[in-house]
């Protein structure tokens, strides 16, 4: 069988950031699918689940109300090994181009004080698998040591 194209990443040397993972082609249009590494795989303890069930209803709820990203945003999600999320992203992109939304994003998470969007039993099949505070604990760590700091060296996977 043929190794995707996640498997085929360094993981070894692979920091925090946020990288191009791939891009495709839908019709005559390109969409762009960001890795967005909060863990280094493999040295840091993985996310629990509850911080990110969290992460992902805060960021695909802000994606979704964002004045220009509503229309922009495809997919908001978790990686299975949970040291990140995947983003997509309609257009040919580099991961300069999405740094600014996903610092507002992380922004947004980070500072969110309210009941968590569509965290109830009639929106959510595991509506009791969140933790807020968790999820802005990591939001938090990930935007001032990462996203505040970001050099060629988090924005492009290594060899």
């Amino acid at each position: 069988m043929k190794k995707i194209e996640s498997f085929q990443v360094n993981h070894l040397n692979l920091k925090r950031g946020i990288y191009v993972s791939r891009k495709d082609a839908v019709d005559e249009n390109i969409v762009t699918t960001f890795d967005i590494r909060m863990k280094e795989p493999n040295r840091e303890p993985v996310m629990n689940t509850a911080e990110i069930h969290t992460i992902e209803h805060l960021g695909a709820t802000f994606l979704r109300n964002h004045s220009v990203y509503d229309k922009e945003t495809i997919y908001f999600g978790p990686m299975g090994c949970r040291t990140g999320f995947y983003v997509i992203f309609k257009g040919d992109l580099k991961s300069n181009d999405v740094v600014y939304i996903i610092k507002e994003m992380f922004y947004f998470i980070m500072n969110f004080n309210a009941p968590v969007p569509g965290a109830d039993i009639r929106s959510c099949g595991n509506y009791l698998d969140m933790n807020l505070s968790m999820a802005k604990f990591e939001a938090s760590k990930f935007y001032n040591e990462v996203l505040c700091n970001l050099t060629d060296e988090n924005l492009t996977y290594p060899d």
